[in-house]
């Protein structure tokens, strides 16, 4: 049976707090008590019987005193109550009662109140005794012609399972049915009479589709997403079908409902590869995404889209759309922004590079106009780095693009600005042609740079790039205005010195008497100095940062002076200029050294600045063409191979994923001719519907692994001994957001337990969603309870409890059986992930918890053990594997995962091999872990600590 012809039973979750009530009360309110409390007596009727309780005594009472009862309460109570009451004898013969409530049934299907009819109906789907359905067809079969709708809808559904479970007692329901679509005209209906037909005899479905073929899209929506689902049915069975069905599916992703869209869409890429078919689809799909509201469906569209780029074939279709792609950007969200600008890039070509940049700088420029937003700066990342990307790929783009993004350089946000001045430092090294034009606009805008880690690092590009007399004047200039009035001690000396010139104001306050504790008088008078406070004048930014005592910043300047002196001193030949220029480099780097020793800058100048600066003075005053060699050649040799190693690696990553995607065929491949197909063998194909309605249900059928430990036995976990009284073991599946535990408990006695309830308790972020129904326990038999779990962040939980009984006929207190813990793995939740080594760093330094671990292991090799640790942690190695390879003693790696939950966590491995202990001595050193819960470190570090003992095998 598919999943879509199961029938849902009613469930109803029972509070046990009070004690059952006895069978004779019962009676007694059911046989003379008013409406309400005939009504409640009959819930505790239901909920007795749920619990095992036979109270074979009430029936005849209920069919006389509560059965005639026209109350509309009591009647939804009664369809639940003869839904799960026993109706046969032991020896499977049904109850001589069962005829009187068989003759209460049809006369609620000929009620006059549609309600009870409709739900009368909807009960009769649950019956699975032919006897009593018998005598009430000619009355299911009349309420198809009611005048209410919603009766007519439920006796399609009644009729259809009655077909399906007994087909000889309604032999003719596929002619009925097909009878009832033609004329029907309520959608609700015509649906459930499609739906019907679709699964009673597909055939008749088809024969009606092709009748109303051209009326298709004046359906209601529900009928449309049948037709939906038919349509790839039959053409997943039958690919000859395709040409017949195809156009309607086209004029499907004209609905007016997204969901019909949505799904002709997915159809329509399933059925046809047609470039003309892809394109539609994706179109609709982009259609989709702008104008539906909610972010969720926008992310699971654009997943989509992304499945259909995986496609070598569609690529080049999707390539043609990437502008309608970018239309996505208009939605605010960040996640969404993302995964449009990815898609975008993966897209990108030669034919559409010149429009996307077009494009991303309007958005980049629009950013820069819109109202701070704490998406704004990141979103303004977002776009740097993909016009990076582009640039690198298509150079010719690199000349438009630069100038909009060096704007950004004086940038608030620091994050966006390194990224743009990580691109320039790219460009500038790449693109020969370009170098005068950047070197040109930066400096425009270095006066107004405000971060000075940024400002280091146009210091260095400056001071790199400058080759001509002419930059290297501006390049002094610059640094001059940025530095202020020299020398920097005496003119701040003089500075304060004149802000204290004018004299002090002072005044007497109002003298005041106070009487003392002695009793004696004292007075008191207050002085109040008032100094004039001038505004204190605007520093400029170079000599800002070194009064504040960033002193980093002065090391970079001297080496910046030194290299452009350098080069000035080969450019010039005047020998005049020559000194005057080191001079003044001197003399700057001289000043720096002077105020960082003096007692103005809020931080002295460290030991590593001061050697750095009187290098460069040494360099400078003997120049030497080896330090000329060191300072204009070597650095700028750095640079290139960094670079060439990072463009190496992403083509290296570039070229696996193009690997995974390319379909690979063996040539000795079968060849699969669809006509040639068996019959069973197109059955082996997935069905689509089938695998998302049983994703619906919980029900995903993975495919096991080969490995006898990977199948289900792996997660079942002993609760109780085997000479417990109650045995119980749990599968524990976890499911993203949830945990369902299936527990098998087992009466071992001779006895019967009554009442035998799984109590459950958690430890940690987890929800026990529900409290498990009470059992009665026949002796030696055995149940299933399942308990389900909501999960709210990572880290390892623990479910614990017992379970309780009564014992039958015993006067003894309740009875215990302590269960083991349930320990939730963490591993569960944690995929690996990638990001950049700016974003790292910077997680590394927010996050506040961290965990160190101590490496002990009985691993040798330095690889072997990080390889393992990837392995037990699901997480991702940032170093490249380039950094890695060799061997030195020891190794330092970068490792990086996300939960479920959105959550970070961060890895530092620091490991080395202890070499004079000989070859045999295993890896000793320490991992840190960090993250942004506590919950996330120390789980991660347990992790770490239970399986880096076992040996990589």
């Amino acid at each position: 049976m598919t999943a879509a012809e199961n029938v849902c039973y009613t469930l109803i979750n029972v509070p046990m707090d009070s004690e059952p009530p006895s069978e004779i009360s019962l009676k007694n309110d059911l046989e003379k008590g008013d409406v309400k409390s005939k009504t409640e007596a009959l819930k505790k009727v239901i909920i007795m019987i749920l619990n095992g309780e036979k109270l074979p005594g009430l029936l005849m009472t209920i069919i006389r005193f509560v059965l005639p009862l026209q109350d509309h309460t009591i009647k939804k109570l009664l369809l639940v109550f003869w839904e799960i009451v026993p109706k046969t004898t032991p020896d499977g013969r049904l109850l001589h009662e069962m005829i009187l409530v068989c003759d209460a049934y049809r006369k609620d299907l000929q009620h006059p109140n549609e309600f009870i009819r409709g739900s009368t109906l909807r009960f009769l789907c649950k019956l699975k005794e032919a006897e009593l359905l018998e005598p009430l067809m000619p009355a299911i079969r009349a309420c198809l012609e009611h005048r209410h709708s919603y009766v007519r809808r439920n006796a399609v559904l009644a009729i259809y399972t009655i077909y399906r479970n007994f087909e000889h007692l309604i032999p003719d329901a596929p002619e009925l049915i097909h009878d009832f679509l033609v004329n029907e005209k309520d959608a609700s209906c015509k649906r459930n009479a499609f739906m019907m037909l679709i699964h009673a005899d597909q055939d008749r479905a088809l024969d009606y589709l092709s009748t109303c073929i051209d009326q298709v899209q004046t359906f209601g929506d529900i009928l449309q997403l049948v037709i939906v689902e038919l349509i790839y049915k039959v053409c997943h069975a039958n690919p000859s079908e395709r040409a017949r069905f195809i156009r309607c599916i086209y004029n499907l992703l004209q609905s007016s409902s997204p969901a019909v869209k949505y799904e002709a869409a997915g159809t329509l890429v399933t059925l046809s590869s047609a470039p003309t078919a892809i394109k539609a689809a994706a179109q609709c799909y982009i259609d989709l995404i702008i104008k539906e509201s909610d972010n969720n469906v926008k992310l699971i569209v654009l997943d989509r889209l992304i499945e259909l780029k995986e496609h070598p074939a569609h690529e080049r279709v999707l390539q043609d759309l990437v502008m309608d792609i970018l239309r996505v950007l208009s939605t605010p969200d960040l996640e969404v922004r993302k995964k449009t600008l990815q898609l975008a890039l993966d897209l990108v070509s030669s034919r559409n590079v010149e429009e996307l940049v077009i494009v991303l700088k309007k958005e980049v420029i629009k950013t820069n106009n819109v109202s701070e937003h704490e998406d704004t700066d990141k979103y303004r990342q977002l776009l740097v780095r993909t016009l990076h990307s582009c640039s690198v790929r298509f150079p010719d783009m690199a000349a438009n693009v630069i100038p909009v993004l060096m704007e950004f350089l004086s940038d608030s946000n620091e994050a966006a600005a390194a990224d743009v001045l990580e691109f320039v430092r790219e460009a500038i090294q790449r693109f020969d042609n370009l170098r005068m034009l950047i070197v040109e606009k930066m400096l425009e805008v270095f006066h107004a740079i405000k971060s000075v880690k940024i400002y280091r690092g146009a210091l260095w590009i400056l001071g790199e790039y400058c080759s001509t007399k002419e930059d290297i004047q501006s390049v002094m200039t610059e640094v001059r205005r940025s530095l202020g009035e020299i020398p920097i001690v005496e003119s701040e000396i003089k500075k304060e010195a004149g802000e204290l010139k004018p004299e002090e104001e002072i005044t007497v306050g109002p003298v005041q008497k106070l009487v003392t504790e002695m009793g004696t008088y004292a007075t008191q008078s207050a002085l109040s100095s008032s100094r004039p406070t001038k505004k204190e004048e605007e520093r400029p930014p170079l000599r800002g940062f070194l009064l504040d005592g960033d002193f980093f910043v002065a090391a970079s300047l001297a080496t910046t002076l030194t290299k452009v002196a350098l080069r000035y001193v080969a450019l010039v030949q005047e020998k005049k200029k020559q000194n005057s220029f080191v001079a003044e480099a001197m003399l700057l780097m001289a000043t720096i050294l002077h105020l960082g020793k003096s007692s103005l800058p809020k931080k002295p100048i460290t030991d590593d600045d001061v050697d750095r600066i009187s290098l460069c003075l040494k360099v400078l005053s003997e120049c030497s063409p080896l330090m000329n060699d060191i300072f204009n050649k070597e650095c700028r040799q750095s640079l290139s191979h960094m670079l060439s190693a990072k463009l190496e690696e992403e083509k290296l990553s570039q070229k696996k994923e193009s690997e995974k995607r390319n379909v690979t065929v063996q040539p000795d491949d079968p060849i699969s001719f669809m006509q040639l197909t068996a019959k069973n063998e197109m059955n082996c194909k997935e069905d689509q519907f089938q695998l998302s309605l049983l994703a619906a249900m919980g029900n995903t059928q993975r495919k096991e692994a080969a490995d006898p430990l990977a199948s289900k036995l792996n997660k079942v976990t002993q609760l109780t001994g085997f000479s417990d009284p109650v045995y119980a073991e749990a599968y524990v599946h976890v499911n993203q957001y949830d945990i369902v535990l299936d527990v098998l408990v087992v009466n071992q006695t001779s006895d019967t337990l009554q009442n035998c309830t799984l109590e459950l308790a958690t430890l940690g972020d987890l929800k026990l969603v529900e409290k498990p129904s009470p059992l009665t326990l026949a002796p030696h038999d055995f149940a299933n309870i399942k308990a389900n779990v909501k999960v709210a962040s990572t880290e390892n939980g623990i479910i614990f409890g017992n379970i309780v009984y009564d014992v039958s006929g015993a006067a003894s207190d309740r009875n215990c059986v302590v269960l083991s813990d349930i320990h939730i793995d963490i591993m569960d939740y944690i995929q690996p992930a990638t990001c950049t080594d700016a974003e790292f760093r910077q997680m590394w330094a927010e996050f506040e918890w961290e965990n160190k671990v101590t490496v002990n292991t009985n691993i040798v090799d330095l690889n072997d053990y990080l390889q393992h640790i990837l392995k037990s942690t699901n997480m991702k190695c940032l170093t490249p594997e380039k950094a890695l390879s060799g061997y030195c003693g020891f190794m330092a790696a970068n490792l990086y995962a996300r939960s479920i939950f959105g959550e970070d966590a961060l890895a530092n491995v620091s490991i080395e091999k202890p070499i004079q202990q000989g070859p045999e001595a295993p890896v000793t050193g320490h991992i840190r872990i960090r993250a942004k819960s506590q919950g996330m470190a120390l789980s991660l570090g347990d992790k770490i600590n239970l399986s880096q003992k076992k040996t990589s095998i």
